[in-house]
């Protein structure tokens, strides 16, 4: 039986599912319909409203990303009423917050400024009033800046829905509403985990990572997609690199499973130990107690390992010797380390830095 529903959006007949929005609907389609607070898999709420269609017979625009779909709906994405109510909804919010692109870390690739600049906005009608905000700098990770919050709530939802921490919500009322933890506290002071997921979803410059800040524009940076070395789950995350350096890691959205673009705090900011002066490069020995590790070659160093474990094994036996293998390390290189202390030494004495 056939349960699709049949629309009509901007003159062209549509097939839907039951349920659809018509936001849904149309993006099926490749039909675009502007949006800010829309957050796929998180609860649509129509904050912003710049996602407004007409409806034929409906009293009033309609919000296209909480409307589902009804058989016969005739719908209009783009008429010069539409444009206009969306290019007033923009010219509100731009007006209502401290939107500098000259030092926003978000320049380029800022949800709202595309949509100031597909509406083709020269400047708000309205005078730029905002708050003047304390910014919160009260951790090493996250930077929030209250000033440039346009009131979309996609951090809250995905902080309350798709992490399940239940930290940020809505407080105040009218102009004075703002988003924040319990008690207008700083993150350092909340119950916040620092997974980092309101800052990617931000659509503006309101959250944002404090370790990339100056490390470089949007345009400037390349992307890698690559999987998590922390843990087994093997989330898969987006590097963005500049002169060979990590500036920030986001989740990747678009290959889904395991982790569906969400991220821990090790996945999203401990990542520093790459590039980090302390990291061990090069093979180093001691072959006296006391005496100071020199470098060495790769060769030598496997050289040395062999002959030490051989030593060891053939004085003490093969349970003297013990293993623990690294949780940044591939499935694959970890079960080539079992298999060696398994196979080449004889001992089940390894376990996992995971577990410790």
């Amino acid at each position: 039986m056939d349960t699709k529903i049949t629309v009509t959006i901007d003159g062209q007949e549509v097939s839907a599912d039951p349920g659809q929005t018509i936001l849904e609907a149309a993006r099926s389609q490749g039909i675009y319909i502007p949006t800010l607070c829309h957050y796929s898999k998180t609860t649509n709420v129509g904050a912003c409203r710049v996602c407004v269609v007409e409806v034929e017979n409906a009293r009033s625009y309609v919000a296209s990303c909480c409307a589902p779909v009804t058989p016969g709906m005739v719908i209009r994405t783009n008429t010069p009423a539409i444009r206009a109510a969306q290019k007033m909804i923009i010219e509100l919010l731009w007006s209502s917050g401290d939107h500098n692109c000259l030092t926003c870390e978000q320049n380029g690739a800022c949800e709202l400024q595309d949509l100031v600049y597909w509406l083709q906005i020269d400047k708000p009608r309205f005078p730029i009033e905002h708050h003047g905000y304390e910014m919160d700098n009260s951790n090493t990770m996250i930077t929030r800046d209250l000033n440039k919050c346009i009131l979309c709530g996609r951090c809250i939802r995905a902080c309350n829905e798709i992490q399940v921490n239940e930290v940020l919500d809505f407080a105040n009322r009218g102009s004075y509403a703002k988003v924040g933890p319990a008690f207008d506290a700083d993150y350092i002071d909340s119950s916040c985990v620092f997974c980092g997921e309101c800052a990617q979803v931000c659509p503006t410059g309101a959250i944002t990572f404090k370790q990339a800040k100056f490390a470089g524009r949007p345009w400037e940076l390349s992307k890698t997609r690559t999987t998590c070395a922390y843990c087994g789950v093997g989330c898969q995350i987006d590097l963005y690199t500049k002169d060979n350096k990590i500036v920030k890691v986001m989740g990747n959205r678009q290959y889904g499973p395991p982790n569906e673009g969400s991220l821990c705090v090790k996945g999203r900011f401990g990542m520093d130990f790459i590039s980090h002066p302390d990291r061990i490069s090069k093979p180093l020995i001691r072959h006296q107690k006391g005496e100071a590790f020199k470098e060495a070659a790769w060769d030598e160093a496997y050289a040395f390992i062999a002959q030490r474990l051989a030593a060891v094994k053939k004085e003490y036996g093969p349970d003297s010797i013990a293993g623990l293998s690294s949780a940044r390390c591939t499935n694959e290189e970890n079960y080539v380390f079992q298999k060696f202390l398994r196979g080449g030494i004889g001992t089940n004495n390894i376990d996992h830095c995971a577990r410790l």
